[in-house]
């Protein structure tokens, strides 16, 4: 009798031991300072409802963590970047705000995304330090090797038994995402080479992988395919809305849109380490104005307030709406062109068109709308180009164009051209309405964004730059206050010959 019942306690604790347990992981990604609600866009309703927002954030998560227990909190990176919040200091960071509510929602981990360093490296670590949850980005060091943004390569979290490593990996071409100003001293490691590595160390000590990324969901694909031992990748950085996840080479990959509109959820089974049931979705975080006062509400409408006080200034009004393009001229790029080259006293003005981060409908034109379109700490600056080399530009703007990657706008300068045989032919270019000489130089405005970009944008490196302490979205400001109406058509500047 002795034996059977030994025999029966050990089946029991061998029992409780291999059961499969779950976890449900909710994560965010690319908020970009969007604190409060927003209108929906892409509803086609009148008015369109709102959607978004720090206060739908925490009920929702809060909601499941009550049901659903110990549930694992993450964010791909991009916290920073979008709204004026992102300006304004909390407990010496500017932008801490942000992290305050992280705080409040009650994060488990996050990892950096390119925007987190627009404003400098000193920044980042005050925000990291503000944040009550660890930072892990294990590829972005500095050039010896060193974590040194008060983030960590790995972190391995305990929830519902289960022992979970989180792995943070940065976009490997960050250098061409963020103002080289700010990354001084830094440098980015190859994401599978690194992860690899980790995977390998900890792998006896957890029971689930975890990458939490932001590099983009076509880099995830090829992080799955190219990683051995990973379970799951929470990604970020292409604002993509996986309304399931992906399954690529048995790896769960998730992503959940941006600009807080959606909440991703992910239900799991695990058992004997190995992912044995999954479902994961998209939870639409629709703004509800009946929620009750609690201290999250209270701190967002401090910050609200501020924002009104400072940014709600109607400082014009828009005849038509201003709609963003990735494959030719736009108005609002048109705009944003003129005002560069107009603040700059200059004969061109350039803007990369994927600087523009919103449409906006006809009426009134707010100081917090020209901040939202244009809401990087990027400055004006002048340089010169011969007119030969602004031919040069204008031909591989115009082939850019052909091929369905047009990245810029221009003002100043116009130009009507034929297709031949698949390239661009320029047939007439001016400046000013009179033509380009080859040999005259010609002052050029931009912002530091793209200096610091010119390969990429301009095809060439320019040999003297001035820059000066005004911003992009100042010039937008003292533009619209100037001419109080804008029309928003369309002016080409480049007119296609058949």
């Amino acid at each position: 009798m002795v034996i059977v019942v030994a025999f029966g306690m050990l089946c029991s604790t061998i029992d409780v031991r291999t059961q499969p347990k779950t976890l449900t992981i909710l994560h965010t990604n690319d908020m970009h300072a969007s604190f409060l609600p927003h209108e929906a866009g892409w509803v086609q309703s009148s008015p369109k409802p709102m959607v978004g927002g720090f206060r739908e954030l925490w009920w929702m998560v809060d909601s499941i963590r009550r049901s659903k227990g110990d549930v694992l909190v993450l964010d791909g990176g991009d916290v920073m970047t979008g709204t004026p919040i992102s300006e304004f200091d909390y407990k010496g960071g500017t932008g801490g705000a942000l992290f305050e509510l992280m705080n409040m929602v009650g994060y488990d981990a996050w990892t950096i995304g390119n925007h987190d360093l627009d404003i400098s490296q000193d920044n980042l670590r005050t925000l990291t330090a503000i944040a009550r949850f660890p930072t892990v980005s294990a590829n972005l060091v500095d050039t010896t090797g060193r974590l040194t943004l008060n983030n960590k390569d790995y972190v391995i979290v305990k929830k519902n038994g289960l022992r979970i490593g989180i792995i943070g990996l940065m976009a490997p071409d960050l250098f061409h995402l963020t103002n080289t100003n700010n990354l001084k001293g830094l440098k980015v490691l190859s994401p599978v080479e690194v992860v690899q590595k980790i995977i390998d160390k900890i792998n006896r000590e957890t029971d689930l992988i975890v990458a939490l990324t932001h590099e983009g969901v076509d880099a995830d694909s090829i992080l799955a395919v190219s990683a051995h031992g990973l379970s799951i990748i929470i990604g970020g950085h292409s604002h993509t809305r996986l309304k399931t996840p992906k399954m690529i080479n048995g790896v769960i990959v998730c992503q959940a849109g941006s600009n807080c509109e959606n909440l991703g959820e992910l239900e799991l089974t695990i058992d004997g380490g190995k992912v044995t049931a999954s479902n994961g979705k998209l939870l639409t975080l629709w703004a509800r104005s009946d929620r009750p006062e609690n201290e999250i509400s209270k701190f967002i409408a401090e910050y609200k307030k501020n924002v009104d006080k400072d940014y709600g200034i109607i400082l014009g009004t828009l005849s038509a709406d201003w709609k963003r393009s990735r494959s030719g001229e736009s108005n609002v790029g048109s705009f944003v062109a003129d005002a560069i080259r107009e603040g700059a006293k200059a004969s061109v003005g350039i803007t990369n068109s994927s600087g523009i981060r919103k449409d906006l409908s006809a009426g009134n034109i707010t100081k917090l709308d020209l901040f939202e379109i244009s809401p990087f700490r990027n400055y004006l600056c002048t340089f010169s180009l011969s007119g030969g080399e602004l031919r040069g530009l204008v031909q591989r703007y115009l082939q850019s164009m052909i091929e369905g990657k047009t990245s810029l706008d221009l003002s100043g300068i116009t130009a009507t051209w034929k297709r031949e045989s698949g390239r661009a032919k320029i047939m007439n270019l001016k400046i000013d309405g009179q033509d380009i000489v080859d040999d005259r130089a010609y002052l050029i405005a931009t912002s530091d964004f793209l200096i610091n970009q010119s390969d990429k944008y301009l095809g060439m490196t320019p040999k003297k730059v001035n820059y000066t302490q005004t911003t992009i979205s100042q010039m937008l400001v003292a533009k619209v206050q100037k001419e109080k109406t804008i029309s928003g058509g369309i002016e080409m500047h480049f007119i296609e010959l058949q």
